[in-house]
Protein backbone atom coordinates (compact mmCIF):
# COMPACT_ATOMS: atom_id res chain seq x y z
CA UNK A 1 0.00 0.00 0.00
CA UNK A 2 1.57 3.57 -0.71
CA UNK A 3 1.98 5.98 1.73
CA UNK A 4 -0.82 8.38 -0.03
CA UNK A 5 -3.85 5.37 0.37
CA UNK A 6 -1.87 4.06 4.21
CA UNK A 7 -4.69 5.30 6.57
CA UNK A 8 -2.50 4.62 9.61
CA UNK A 9 0.19 6.94 7.80
CA UNK A 10 -2.48 9.66 7.26
CA UNK A 11 -2.59 12.05 10.79
CA UNK A 12 1.45 11.96 10.64
CA UNK A 13 0.99 13.78 7.80
CA UNK A 14 1.71 17.61 7.72
CA UNK A 15 -0.45 18.40 4.23
CA UNK A 16 -2.79 21.05 4.35
CA UNK A 17 -6.50 20.39 5.35
CA UNK A 18 -7.49 22.25 1.19
CA UNK A 19 -5.21 20.33 -0.17
CA UNK A 20 -6.72 16.91 1.68
CA UNK A 21 -9.99 18.30 1.24
CA UNK A 22 -9.82 19.28 -2.27
CA UNK A 23 -8.39 15.60 -3.13
CA UNK A 24 -11.08 13.63 -1.23
CA UNK A 25 -13.65 15.98 -2.43
CA UNK A 26 -14.47 13.48 -5.62
CA UNK A 27 -16.05 10.72 -3.02
CA UNK A 28 -18.71 10.77 -0.64
CA UNK A 29 -16.26 13.29 1.13
CA UNK A 30 -17.58 15.52 -1.48
CA UNK A 31 -21.28 15.28 -0.06
CA UNK A 32 -20.40 15.45 3.33
CA UNK A 33 -18.51 18.88 3.62
CA UNK A 34 -21.70 20.53 4.34
CA UNK A 35 -21.15 19.24 8.36
CA UNK A 36 -17.44 20.03 9.00
CA UNK A 37 -16.34 23.04 6.89
CA UNK A 38 -17.76 23.92 3.92
CA UNK A 39 -19.90 26.69 5.30
CA UNK A 40 -15.92 28.27 5.98
CA UNK A 41 -15.21 28.37 2.48
CA UNK A 42 -12.51 25.72 2.65
CA UNK A 43 -13.82 24.08 -0.54
CA UNK A 44 -15.26 25.98 -3.37
CA UNK A 45 -18.98 24.48 -4.49
CA UNK A 46 -19.15 21.99 -1.83
CA UNK A 47 -22.03 20.00 -2.16
CA UNK A 48 -24.87 19.85 0.74
CA UNK A 49 -27.10 17.50 1.35
CA UNK A 50 -28.11 13.93 0.50
CA UNK A 51 -27.24 12.14 -2.26
CA UNK A 52 -31.38 11.78 -3.43
CA UNK A 53 -34.35 13.53 -2.07
CA UNK A 54 -34.78 12.48 2.41
CA UNK A 55 -38.01 11.10 3.85
CA UNK A 56 -37.10 11.90 7.15
CA UNK A 57 -34.81 14.92 8.38
CA UNK A 58 -34.26 13.29 11.59
CA UNK A 59 -33.70 10.18 13.46
CA UNK A 60 -34.65 9.13 16.99
CA UNK A 61 -32.49 6.18 17.66
CA UNK A 62 -33.33 4.14 20.95
CA UNK A 63 -31.09 2.04 22.00
CA UNK A 64 -31.37 -0.93 24.58
CA UNK A 65 -28.58 -1.84 26.31
CA UNK A 66 -27.71 -5.63 27.57
CA UNK A 67 -29.90 -7.25 24.71
CA UNK A 68 -33.90 -7.11 24.70
CA UNK A 69 -35.29 -10.40 24.55
CA UNK A 70 -37.54 -10.44 21.02
CA UNK A 71 -39.75 -14.04 22.64
CA UNK A 72 -40.67 -11.84 25.11
CA UNK A 73 -41.53 -8.75 23.44
CA UNK A 74 -42.33 -8.79 19.57
CA UNK A 75 -41.73 -12.32 18.46
CA UNK A 76 -43.96 -15.04 20.15
CA UNK A 77 -43.48 -18.61 19.56
CA UNK A 78 -45.63 -20.34 21.98
CA UNK A 79 -44.77 -22.83 24.42
CA UNK A 80 -45.02 -26.33 22.94
CA UNK A 81 -41.25 -26.85 23.08
CA UNK A 82 -40.60 -25.64 26.45
CA UNK A 83 -38.76 -28.11 28.46
CA UNK A 84 -37.12 -29.86 25.20
CA UNK A 85 -33.61 -30.14 24.86
CA UNK A 86 -32.48 -28.64 21.30
CA UNK A 87 -28.69 -28.29 19.79
CA UNK A 88 -27.10 -25.06 21.00
CA UNK A 89 -23.88 -23.65 20.32
CA UNK A 90 -22.40 -21.38 23.37
CA UNK A 91 -21.76 -17.50 22.21
CA UNK A 92 -18.41 -15.36 23.29
CA UNK A 93 -16.17 -17.14 25.52
CA UNK A 94 -18.02 -20.69 25.41
CA UNK A 95 -18.34 -21.93 21.82
CA UNK A 96 -18.70 -25.27 22.84
CA UNK A 97 -21.65 -27.41 21.14
CA UNK A 98 -24.25 -28.16 23.91
CA UNK A 99 -27.94 -29.29 24.15
CA UNK A 100 -30.30 -26.58 26.46
CA UNK A 101 -33.75 -26.77 27.67
CA UNK A 102 -36.29 -24.69 25.95
CA UNK A 103 -37.47 -22.15 28.71
CA UNK A 104 -41.39 -21.49 28.68
CA UNK A 105 -42.80 -17.21 27.74
CA UNK A 106 -44.62 -16.26 30.54
CA UNK A 107 -45.97 -13.34 28.59
CA UNK A 108 -49.40 -12.91 26.87
CA UNK A 109 -49.24 -11.13 23.28
CA UNK A 110 -52.39 -9.15 22.08
CA UNK A 111 -53.00 -8.41 18.59
CA UNK A 112 -53.42 -4.24 18.28
CA UNK A 113 -54.89 -2.27 15.51
CA UNK A 114 -55.49 -3.05 12.29
CA UNK A 115 -52.73 -4.99 11.76
CA UNK A 116 -53.24 -7.49 14.38
CA UNK A 117 -49.25 -7.52 15.24
CA UNK A 118 -48.84 -9.29 17.94
CA UNK A 119 -47.16 -7.62 21.47
CA UNK A 120 -46.19 -8.63 24.48
CA UNK A 121 -47.71 -7.39 27.51
CA UNK A 122 -44.67 -5.82 28.93
CA UNK A 123 -45.54 -3.68 25.47
CA UNK A 124 -49.57 -2.38 25.89
CA UNK A 125 -48.49 1.41 25.09
CA UNK A 126 -46.09 0.25 22.13
CA UNK A 127 -49.09 -2.08 20.85
CA UNK A 128 -51.42 0.81 20.80
CA UNK A 129 -49.45 2.50 18.47
CA UNK A 130 -48.44 -0.51 16.06
CA UNK A 131 -49.76 0.58 13.11
CA UNK A 132 -47.53 2.92 12.98
CA UNK A 133 -44.53 0.24 13.04
CA UNK A 134 -42.33 -2.18 10.99
CA UNK A 135 -41.22 -4.70 13.00
CA UNK A 136 -38.64 -6.98 11.54
CA UNK A 137 -37.73 -10.05 13.42
CA UNK A 138 -34.99 -11.63 11.28
CA UNK A 139 -32.03 -9.61 12.54
CA UNK A 140 -28.43 -10.94 13.46
CA UNK A 141 -25.12 -9.76 13.71
CA UNK A 142 -21.40 -11.85 14.54
CA UNK A 143 -20.92 -11.09 17.84
CA UNK A 144 -22.12 -13.29 21.36
CA UNK A 145 -20.73 -10.51 23.79
CA UNK A 146 -21.74 -7.24 24.77
CA UNK A 147 -19.09 -4.70 24.26
CA UNK A 148 -17.94 -6.42 20.88
CA UNK A 149 -21.53 -6.37 19.98
CA UNK A 150 -21.76 -2.55 20.99
CA UNK A 151 -19.12 -2.08 18.63
CA UNK A 152 -20.42 -4.05 15.45
CA UNK A 153 -24.13 -2.74 16.00
CA UNK A 154 -22.23 0.74 16.25
CA UNK A 155 -20.04 1.12 13.81
CA UNK A 156 -20.86 -1.44 11.15
CA UNK A 157 -17.41 -2.84 11.72
CA UNK A 158 -15.90 -6.01 14.25
CA UNK A 159 -13.08 -5.49 16.15
CA UNK A 160 -10.87 -1.86 16.28
CA UNK A 161 -12.79 -0.27 18.88
CA UNK A 162 -12.18 3.62 18.56
CA UNK A 163 -11.09 3.84 14.93
CA UNK A 164 -14.26 3.40 13.38
CA UNK A 165 -17.26 6.05 13.75
CA UNK A 166 -20.03 5.78 15.88
CA UNK A 167 -22.98 5.33 13.21
CA UNK A 168 -24.61 9.11 14.30
CA UNK A 169 -20.84 10.27 13.52
CA UNK A 170 -21.43 9.14 9.93
CA UNK A 171 -24.73 10.63 9.67
CA UNK A 172 -23.54 13.82 11.00
CA UNK A 173 -20.45 13.68 8.50
CA UNK A 174 -22.89 12.86 5.95
CA UNK A 175 -25.59 15.99 6.24
CA UNK A 176 -24.07 18.55 8.49
CA UNK A 177 -26.55 20.85 10.93
CA UNK A 178 -29.79 21.92 10.09
CA UNK A 179 -29.09 24.19 13.11
CA UNK A 180 -26.20 26.07 13.29
CA UNK A 181 -26.94 26.60 17.17
CA UNK A 182 -27.29 23.15 17.42
CA UNK A 183 -24.89 19.86 17.34
CA UNK A 184 -26.13 17.26 14.76
CA UNK A 185 -25.58 14.28 16.78
CA UNK A 186 -26.94 14.30 20.39
CA UNK A 187 -26.50 11.43 22.99
CA UNK A 188 -29.01 11.27 25.41
CA UNK A 189 -28.55 8.54 28.35
CA UNK A 190 -25.90 6.46 29.63
CA UNK A 191 -24.26 4.27 26.48
CA UNK A 192 -22.77 1.04 26.87
CA UNK A 193 -19.67 1.91 25.94
CA UNK A 194 -17.90 5.08 24.40
CA UNK A 195 -18.08 3.43 21.35
CA UNK A 196 -21.67 4.59 20.80
CA UNK A 197 -19.98 8.77 21.27
CA UNK A 198 -17.12 8.65 19.22
CA UNK A 199 -16.50 10.00 15.63
CA UNK A 200 -13.18 7.85 15.10
CA UNK A 201 -11.49 8.69 12.10
CA UNK A 202 -13.76 11.09 11.10
CA UNK A 203 -12.32 13.39 13.84
CA UNK A 204 -14.22 14.43 17.29
CA UNK A 205 -15.76 17.56 15.66
CA UNK A 206 -18.94 14.73 14.62
CA UNK A 207 -18.79 12.63 17.79
CA UNK A 208 -21.87 12.93 20.67
CA UNK A 209 -22.75 15.83 22.54
CA UNK A 210 -24.08 14.28 25.61
CA UNK A 211 -27.05 15.77 26.77
CA UNK A 212 -29.23 14.45 30.03
CA UNK A 213 -33.29 15.33 30.48
CA UNK A 214 -32.65 17.14 34.24
CA UNK A 215 -32.53 20.54 35.71
CA UNK A 216 -28.88 20.48 33.82
CA UNK A 217 -29.20 19.61 30.45
CA UNK A 218 -25.61 20.39 29.35
CA UNK A 219 -23.11 21.31 32.25
CA UNK A 220 -21.87 25.77 31.91
CA UNK A 221 -24.21 26.28 29.50
CA UNK A 222 -25.91 29.68 30.63
CA UNK A 223 -23.47 32.42 30.71
CA UNK A 224 -21.81 34.41 33.93
CA UNK A 225 -24.69 36.35 35.14
CA UNK A 226 -22.11 39.23 35.72
CA UNK A 227 -21.58 41.24 32.30
CA UNK A 228 -23.86 43.07 29.84
CA UNK A 229 -24.64 41.47 25.82
CA UNK A 230 -22.00 43.70 24.74
CA UNK A 231 -19.46 42.60 26.99
CA UNK A 232 -20.26 39.26 25.45
CA UNK A 233 -20.68 40.38 22.01
CA UNK A 234 -16.60 41.98 22.27
CA UNK A 235 -15.42 38.86 23.72
CA UNK A 236 -17.19 36.71 20.91
CA UNK A 237 -15.37 38.79 18.51
CA UNK A 238 -11.93 38.21 20.44
CA UNK A 239 -12.65 34.26 20.17
CA UNK A 240 -13.58 34.41 16.44
CA UNK A 241 -9.76 36.45 15.76
CA UNK A 242 -8.05 33.66 17.88
CA UNK A 243 -9.81 30.75 16.43
CA UNK A 244 -8.92 32.37 12.93
CA UNK A 245 -5.27 32.30 14.25
CA UNK A 246 -5.23 28.61 15.59
CA UNK A 247 -7.07 27.23 12.15
CA UNK A 248 -4.33 28.49 10.19
CA UNK A 249 -1.45 27.51 12.06
CA UNK A 250 -3.17 23.76 13.05
CA UNK A 251 -4.93 23.05 9.98
CA UNK A 252 -5.27 19.07 9.80
CA UNK A 253 -4.91 18.45 13.51
CA UNK A 254 -8.67 16.93 14.13
CA UNK A 255 -8.67 17.57 17.90
CA UNK A 256 -7.92 21.01 17.81
CA UNK A 257 -10.29 22.20 15.17
CA UNK A 258 -12.75 19.94 18.01
CA UNK A 259 -12.04 22.30 20.10
CA UNK A 260 -12.37 24.87 18.47
CA UNK A 261 -15.64 24.31 17.09
CA UNK A 262 -17.22 22.68 20.52
CA UNK A 263 -16.39 26.37 22.04
CA UNK A 264 -18.05 27.70 18.47
CA UNK A 265 -20.89 25.85 19.10
CA UNK A 266 -20.95 26.50 23.60
CA UNK A 267 -21.30 29.98 22.66
CA UNK A 268 -23.57 29.62 19.69
CA UNK A 269 -25.99 26.75 22.25
CA UNK A 270 -26.24 29.54 25.30
CA UNK A 271 -28.29 31.45 23.08
CA UNK A 272 -30.72 28.91 22.11
CA UNK A 273 -30.30 25.75 23.77
CA UNK A 274 -31.70 26.79 27.07
CA UNK A 275 -35.28 27.01 25.47
CA UNK A 276 -34.31 24.01 23.37
CA UNK A 277 -33.98 21.84 26.54
CA UNK A 278 -36.45 23.43 28.64
CA UNK A 279 -39.30 20.49 29.14
CA UNK A 280 -41.38 23.17 31.97
CA UNK A 281 -42.93 25.04 28.43
CA UNK A 282 -44.62 21.67 27.61
CA UNK A 283 -48.23 21.63 28.64
CA UNK A 284 -49.49 19.23 31.32
CA UNK A 285 -51.14 16.89 29.19
CA UNK A 286 -47.96 16.37 26.28
CA UNK A 287 -45.65 15.84 29.90
CA UNK A 288 -49.01 13.15 30.99
CA UNK A 289 -48.42 11.88 27.55
CA UNK A 290 -44.62 10.84 28.20
CA UNK A 291 -45.33 9.47 31.20
CA UNK A 292 -43.66 12.29 33.10
CA UNK A 293 -46.33 12.60 36.03
CA UNK A 294 -45.78 8.87 36.67
CA UNK A 295 -42.28 7.88 39.02
CA UNK A 296 -41.55 5.35 36.97
CA UNK A 297 -41.74 6.33 33.50
CA UNK A 298 -40.68 9.91 34.56
CA UNK A 299 -37.33 9.96 33.54
CA UNK A 300 -37.25 7.96 30.50
CA UNK A 301 -40.40 10.25 29.50
CA UNK A 302 -38.21 13.39 29.81
CA UNK A 303 -35.38 12.14 27.52
CA UNK A 304 -38.25 11.21 24.85
CA UNK A 305 -39.37 14.79 24.98
CA UNK A 306 -35.92 16.34 24.60
CA UNK A 307 -35.22 14.47 21.59
CA UNK A 308 -38.59 15.31 19.58
CA UNK A 309 -38.15 18.95 21.07
CA UNK A 310 -34.33 18.58 19.40
CA UNK A 311 -36.24 16.68 16.17
CA UNK A 312 -38.14 19.61 16.06
CA UNK A 313 -35.40 22.39 15.97
CA UNK A 314 -33.00 20.36 13.32
CA UNK A 315 -30.83 18.14 15.53
CA UNK A 316 -30.16 15.50 12.93
CA UNK A 317 -29.17 12.39 14.68
CA UNK A 318 -31.01 12.11 18.78
CA UNK A 319 -29.37 9.03 20.45
CA UNK A 320 -31.09 7.64 23.43
CA UNK A 321 -29.52 4.96 25.70
CA UNK A 322 -31.59 3.11 28.18
CA UNK A 323 -30.26 1.08 31.31
CA UNK A 324 -26.28 1.54 30.24
CA UNK A 325 -23.04 0.99 31.91
CA UNK A 326 -21.75 -2.30 32.64
CA UNK A 327 -23.25 -5.03 30.59
CA UNK A 328 -26.76 -3.22 30.25
CA UNK A 329 -29.74 -3.31 32.18
CA UNK A 330 -31.59 -5.64 29.80
CA UNK A 331 -28.64 -8.16 30.48
CA UNK A 332 -31.72 -10.78 31.82
CA UNK A 333 -29.40 -13.88 32.71
CA UNK A 334 -30.92 -14.55 35.74
CA UNK A 335 -34.58 -14.48 35.60
CA UNK A 336 -36.74 -12.86 32.40
CA UNK A 337 -38.78 -10.86 34.99
CA UNK A 338 -35.66 -8.67 35.13
CA UNK A 339 -37.22 -7.13 31.90
CA UNK A 340 -40.33 -6.25 33.68
CA UNK A 341 -39.05 -2.47 34.90
CA UNK A 342 -37.21 -2.01 32.13
CA UNK A 343 -40.21 -2.37 29.81
CA UNK A 344 -42.57 -0.85 32.45
CA UNK A 345 -40.27 2.60 32.06
CA UNK A 346 -40.17 2.62 28.47
CA UNK A 347 -43.24 1.68 27.18
CA UNK A 348 -45.39 4.88 28.00
CA UNK A 349 -42.65 7.08 26.95
CA UNK A 350 -41.92 5.16 23.55
CA UNK A 351 -45.69 5.24 22.55
CA UNK A 352 -46.13 9.17 23.59
CA UNK A 353 -43.49 10.22 21.30
CA UNK A 354 -45.25 8.12 17.99
CA UNK A 355 -48.18 9.98 19.00
CA UNK A 356 -46.69 13.55 20.17
CA UNK A 357 -44.56 13.23 16.72
CA UNK A 358 -47.75 12.13 14.56
CA UNK A 359 -50.26 14.60 15.82
CA UNK A 360 -47.54 17.58 15.11
CA UNK A 361 -47.14 16.10 11.49
CA UNK A 362 -43.43 15.15 12.47
CA UNK A 363 -43.51 11.43 12.19
CA UNK A 364 -43.70 11.83 8.23
CA UNK A 365 -39.95 13.01 8.64
CA UNK A 366 -38.65 11.70 11.82
CA UNK A 367 -37.44 7.96 12.00
CA UNK A 368 -37.64 6.44 15.39
CA UNK A 369 -35.53 2.99 15.71
CA UNK A 370 -35.96 0.41 18.25
CA UNK A 371 -32.70 -1.57 18.77
CA UNK A 372 -30.44 -3.56 20.87
CA UNK A 373 -27.32 -5.32 20.28
CA UNK A 374 -28.71 -8.55 20.11
CA UNK A 375 -31.11 -10.83 21.35
CA UNK A 376 -32.07 -13.58 23.60
CA UNK A 377 -31.96 -17.46 23.27
CA UNK A 378 -34.59 -19.63 24.01
CA UNK A 379 -33.08 -21.60 26.65
CA UNK A 380 -31.23 -20.53 30.32
CA UNK A 381 -28.15 -20.77 31.61
CA UNK A 382 -29.81 -23.38 34.24
CA UNK A 383 -32.06 -20.74 35.46
CA UNK A 384 -35.17 -18.51 34.16
CA UNK A 385 -33.12 -15.86 32.39
CA UNK A 386 -31.77 -16.18 29.04
CA UNK A 387 -28.56 -16.17 27.23
CA UNK A 388 -27.05 -13.53 24.74
CA UNK A 389 -28.07 -14.66 21.13
CA UNK A 390 -27.11 -12.88 17.83
CA UNK A 391 -28.37 -14.94 15.35
CA UNK A 392 -31.96 -13.74 15.81
CA UNK A 393 -33.74 -11.06 17.47
CA UNK A 394 -35.83 -8.26 16.85
CA UNK A 395 -35.78 -4.70 15.54
CA UNK A 396 -38.73 -2.13 14.71
CA UNK A 397 -38.59 1.44 13.12
CA UNK A 398 -41.24 3.94 12.68
CA UNK A 399 -41.79 7.21 10.83
CA UNK A 400 -39.74 8.95 8.19
CA UNK A 401 -41.42 6.77 5.19
CA UNK A 402 -41.25 3.46 6.98
CA UNK A 403 -44.36 1.87 6.36
CA UNK A 404 -46.57 0.90 9.35
CA UNK A 405 -48.47 -2.40 10.81
CA UNK A 406 -45.45 -4.55 8.43
CA UNK A 407 -44.47 -7.52 10.29
CA UNK A 408 -41.21 -8.58 8.10
CA UNK A 409 -38.82 -11.94 8.27
CA UNK A 410 -38.85 -14.18 11.11
CA UNK A 411 -37.19 -16.60 13.27
CA UNK A 412 -37.18 -20.62 13.87
CA UNK A 413 -40.09 -22.45 15.53
CA UNK A 414 -38.06 -21.32 18.69
CA UNK A 415 -36.72 -18.42 18.26
CA UNK A 416 -33.33 -19.32 18.27
CA UNK A 417 -32.13 -17.74 14.60
CA UNK A 418 -33.14 -15.71 12.16
CA UNK A 419 -34.30 -18.11 9.12
CA UNK A 420 -36.70 -15.69 6.76
CA UNK A 421 -35.36 -12.94 5.15
CA UNK A 422 -32.45 -12.57 7.19
CA UNK A 423 -31.05 -9.25 7.62
CA UNK A 424 -27.28 -8.22 9.27
CA UNK A 425 -26.92 -5.43 10.95
CA UNK A 426 -25.83 -3.08 8.49
CA UNK A 427 -29.28 -3.47 6.59
CA UNK A 428 -30.36 -1.63 9.45
CA UNK A 429 -28.08 0.99 8.74
CA UNK A 430 -28.32 1.12 5.10
CA UNK A 431 -31.95 1.46 5.57
CA UNK A 432 -32.08 4.67 7.89
CA UNK A 433 -28.86 6.13 5.53
CA UNK A 434 -31.84 5.33 3.05
CA UNK A 435 -34.42 7.21 4.78
CA UNK A 436 -32.03 10.11 4.94
CA UNK A 437 -31.15 9.97 1.36
CA UNK A 438 -27.97 8.57 1.35
CA UNK A 439 -26.82 5.74 -0.50
CA UNK A 440 -24.80 3.44 1.93
CA UNK A 441 -22.43 2.31 -0.67
CA UNK A 442 -20.74 5.63 -1.26
CA UNK A 443 -20.05 5.84 2.95
CA UNK A 444 -16.41 6.13 2.40
CA UNK A 445 -13.99 7.99 2.46
CA UNK A 446 -11.40 7.84 -0.80
CA UNK A 447 -8.71 8.73 1.05
CA UNK A 448 -8.77 5.66 3.34
CA UNK A 449 -9.60 3.22 1.26
CA UNK A 450 -12.11 0.33 1.47
CA UNK A 451 -11.26 -0.01 5.75
CA UNK A 452 -13.31 3.00 5.75
CA UNK A 453 -16.30 1.70 4.64
CA UNK A 454 -19.17 1.72 6.55
CA UNK A 455 -21.77 -0.58 5.47
CA UNK A 456 -19.36 -4.15 4.97
CA UNK A 457 -21.42 -6.54 3.88
CA UNK A 458 -25.18 -7.35 3.87
CA UNK A 459 -27.53 -6.54 1.88
CA UNK A 460 -28.54 -3.34 1.38
CA UNK A 461 -31.85 -1.02 2.61
CA UNK A 462 -34.88 -3.70 4.14
CA UNK A 463 -37.18 -2.20 0.99
CA UNK A 464 -39.78 -4.84 2.31
CA UNK A 465 -40.47 -2.00 4.94
CA UNK A 466 -39.83 1.37 2.98
CA UNK A 467 -43.05 3.32 2.08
Amino acid sequence: MSADLNPYSLPHRRISRRHFLHRAGGGFLGAALGGIWAEGGDIKDAMLGPHFQPKAKSVIFLFMCGGVSHIDTFDPKGNEHAGKFIDAIGFGDNLAEMRRPVIPCLRTFTRYGQSGTPVSDWFPHVGSVIDEIAVVRSMWCHEGNHFPAVIETTTGHRGRAFDHPSFGSWVTHALGSANKNLPSFVNIGRPSSPVQLTGGYLGASVSATPFQANETPIPNLHPPKTGSATERDRQMQVLEKMNADFRRRYSIDSNIQARIKAYELAASMQLSAPEAVDLNGEPAHIQSLYGIDQDHTQSFGKQLLLARRLAERGVRFIQICHAGGGNGGWDAHGDMKEHAPHCRATDKPIAGLIKDLKQRGMLNDTLVVWTSEFGRTPWSQNTTGRDHNPKGYTSWMAGGGIKGGVVHGATDEVGYEAVENRHYYSDLHATILHQLGIDHTKMFLPELGPVSLLVEEGNGPINEIIG
